[in-house]
């Protein structure tokens, strides 16, 4: 039986079950308890029931239909591995395609039932199905997962050892933290806190786990009062030295699985804050059988999280260095041998991987490396594996976009290089892509811009060329936790409700515009910046960008007629850094001679 054979008999089951029990429509969301963007494989339904590979997506089954929702990340990737289903990929943000609330109020009947794990369901978007679905006659129902009567095979969950960080890594004690929470609670006038987000977590009491991969976070909840703070989780992730800091610190400590029975019978006098971007449907839906009147805000510990203090900005300006030299040398060996011998996206992949692993302080990759060659760089997710991935010819762009989670740093950067002799016009979009990264990598702005502010910076050489990247240019950077972080983020758009946060001194961000052409080539260039303050006058405080990332940019893919002088001085200037900063890494005489050929001014 064929993959799309295999979903569609997944599908035809779950409808059967659904029958059952009266169910016209099943929603399968990407996430899980936690609102985690990367999941352990027991929570990927929506994967399992449509063969859709990706990070994001939503899948909607009907009696008789199925539509899964993406984004432009996405679209060529799903196109592929949807093909044969009988699912219809919904394009998000393209002309004429309903958002998943509007089609299910479309679509829907009166007297339908809709039903959805209330665990896997963010809460606002369980608000926005709920009310929708009841304007037309319909319901949600939220208390039971139909997959389970099918998926028979589900991986087990995970319940990694804890660790607690010390000083030199942290540069905050928790108490510190937590007297700062607090006082933003009765700032906003909450007796209570509730956290599901599993990075805030970590970050508040200093710990990390090992329980998704890529991402050192463990299965947490979090309740903070005025008076006290609860801690939940998995007795056999839970440590000496945990039992040692909860005691130290007064923290109770509570069995994971105990929460939702905990949370049906407590009743806060006064607002209880909670995030109904990063809270699931079924925590908000107790919360308020209780009684308890909830406040949407966001997380404070996103906000104090973003912002790295002394310490976190020195650990990482030392791991970016030495995560460039790793980068720079898998880079060395590709220019080398890429093209004139036989070597996969898959070969080239595992290389890097070693590399970046060998060294004693990188504990793992922060995701999975993006190894791709011609057209499949075009995929802004694609996986290499051994099962499918392609040769590294010539004549075109390879991509690689790679991490690690270091101790000290959470690193990200993306190159893609010339294999070689490469077209005129891949070698002018890749020139106005490198334009765009160093616009935004130069610019100074007031205080109190946001990414949107400075978005043209980057896309606007793309515009130049009637095209676009369908996706942010950057995003926050985790320290020693997700390679993805909040709030604050680089875009032109953002979602109608919230999103868009201050850029501030002390926050990461990238800075990764790109050209993707389905069936011919992808193009990034990704370094990471620190917010830092730049000068202070009659006309304001300015910010500026300090970039961690030291990694040459191929020299043989540029054609120097679509850079202006202003561009070429800064490409010059970086390079010269690059080449002092990296030449003490530099491992041979060959990697040393390589290092000065590629950071020559142009």
């Amino acid at each position: 039986m064929s993959g799309a054979e295999e979903i569609r008999k997944r599908l035809e089951d779950l409808r059967l079950v659904m029958a059952v029990h009266g169910a016209q429509w099943y929603l399968m969301v990407t996430t899980d308890p936690h609102a985690s963007e990367y999941i352990n494989d027991c929570y990927k339904e929506r994967e399992f029931f449509s063969g859709f590979t990706g990070s994001n997506g939503t899948l909607l089954v009907g009696k008789h239909e199925a539509c899964l929702w993406t984004d432009g990340r996405y679209f060529v990737q799903a196109e592929k591995e949807l093909e044969g289903t009988g699912i219809t990929l919904m394009r998000m943000g393209d002309a004429g395609v309903p958002k998943l609330v509007e089609y299910l109020k479309d679509q829907a009947a009166s007297g339908d039932m809709l039903f959805a794990d209330g665990k896997l369901l963010s809460a606002r978007l369980g608000r926005e199905i709920y009310e929708a679905l009841q304007s037309i006659g319909a319901t949600l129902k939220v208390g039971k997962n139909l997959t389970r009567e099918i998926w028979k095979k589900r991986p087990a969950d995970s319940g990694e050892t804890i660790r607690v960080l010390p000083a030199e890594l942290s540069g905050k004690d928790y108490h510190d933290k937590m007297v700062e929470l607090r006082d933003e609670m009765e700032r906003q006038g909450a007796v209570a806190h509730v956290l599901s987000k599993l990075d805030d977590q970590m970050w508040l009491f200093n710990i990390r786990g090992g329980d998704i991969a890529y991402n050192p976070v463990a299965y947490a909840y979090t309740i903070v009062t005025k008076y006290g703070v609860t801690l939940y989780l998995k007795e056999e992730a839970i440590s000496d030295a945990v039992w040692h800091f909860a005691e130290d610190f007064d923290i109770m400590l509570k069995r994971y699985e105990d929460f939702y029975e905990d949370l049906s019978k407590l009743h806060f006098y006064g607002p209880v804050m909670i995030d109904l971007d990063n809270t699931n449907y079924l925590t908000c839906r107790l919360l308020e059988r209780s009684g308890n009147e909830l406040m949407d805000l966001r997380n404070p510990t996103e906000e104090m999280k973003a912002i790295k203090n002394a310490v976190e900005i020195d650990n990482l300006r030392k791991v970016y260095l030495e995560d460039s030299a790793v980068l720079t040398r898998f880079l060395c060996y590709m220019k080398k041998h890429a093209g004139k011998e036989t070597l996969t996206e898959a070969d080239a992949q595992k290389k890097l991987d070693a590399m970046r692993l060998e060294k004693e302080n990188c504990h793992d990759l922060s995701f999975t490396t993006i190894s791709a060659f011609g057209e499949n760089a075009a995929m802004m997710h694609y996986e290499a594996t051994d099962e499918n991935c392609a040769q590294i010819g010539t004549d075109n762009f390879y991509l690689v976009d790679s991490g690690g989670q270091y101790d000290g740093g959470t690193t990200d950067v993306t190159r893609t290089i010339a294999i070689g002799n490469v077209p005129a016009e891949l070698k002018k979009h890749f020139t106005r892509v490198l334009a765009g990264m160093l616009r935004l990598q130069n610019a100074v702005f007031l205080q109190g811009c946001t990414g949107r502010n400075v978005d043209i910076l980057a896309r606007g050489p793309v515009w130049d060329l009637e095209m676009d990247y369908k996706c942010g240019t950057g995003h926050g950077v985790g320290y020693m936790l997700n390679v993805h972080e909040g709030p604050q983020n680089v875009r032109w758009r953002y979602p109608e409700k919230g999103g868009e946060a201050e850029l501030r001194p002390g926050m990461l961000i990238s800075d990764e515009p790109g050209v993707y052409v389905a069936g011919s080539h992808g193009i990034r260039l990704e370094n990471i910046l620190l917010v830092g303050h730049r000068a202070v006058n009659g006309d304001g405080e300015f910010l500026g960008f300090e970039p961690l990332t030291w990694v040459p940019v191929d020299v043989d893919a540029i054609d120097p007629a679509y850079l202006d002088s202003r561009e070429k001085g800064w490409l010059n200037m970086y390079h010269k850094q690059v080449r002092e900063k990296l030449m003490p890494f530099m491992e041979t005489i060959e990697e040393e001679e390589w290092l000065k050929k590629a950071t020559e001014a142009i």
